[in-house]
């Protein structure tokens, strides 16, 4: 028996993509994109409104312990800065202590509104949204206290 000679084997050359196969995977991953990418932005945003609906019920919540505190809400001059440091305008508060460590910025980098007396409740603690502007639909509309 006679061993086959290495050059007798055959090779089978090895071959690459064709240009067609890469275009087809490109697509294909593509489709995929467009159909995955705005679920997960449209979850960012929702997070957003999530975490600002969060605020205003910590700050509500704040604005509650200072009200049984000083048997009243801060003044609207005083604002949300009341529960950090005393006010020294308006009616001093009787039994003051810091309710917040800090103010926290809504998630759109603004600051949290706060009216007294309020438009829709007692008093509003609220943030304008996306846009930044008094009412809006969707992301753009103002999340509140109210709500």
């Amino acid at each position: 028996m006679n061993p086959i000679p290495i050059h007798a084997t055959r090779r089978r050359p090895s071959r690459g993509f064709t240009l067609i196969e890469l275009m087809v995977v490109l697509v294909i991953i593509g489709v995929l994109a467009a159909l995955i990418v705005p679920n997960v932005l449209n979850r960012a945003e929702d997070a957003r409104v999530t975490a600002a609906r969060t605020d205003v019920n910590n700050l509500m919540q704040a604005l509650k312990l200072y009200r049984l505190d000083n048997q009243r809400y801060p003044t609207a001059e005083q604002g949300l800065q009341a529960l950090v440091v005393r006010p020294t305008s308006g009616p001093q508060p009787m039994n003051w202590k810091p309710y917040l460590d800090k103010l926290p910025a809504d998630p759109w980098g603004q600051p949290y509104q706060y009216v007294n007396p309020g438009v829709k409740g007692e008093i509003d603690v609220f943030s304008y949204g996306a846009d930044g502007a008094v009412g809006g639909e969707g992301n753009n509309a103002d999340i509140g206290s109210w709500q």
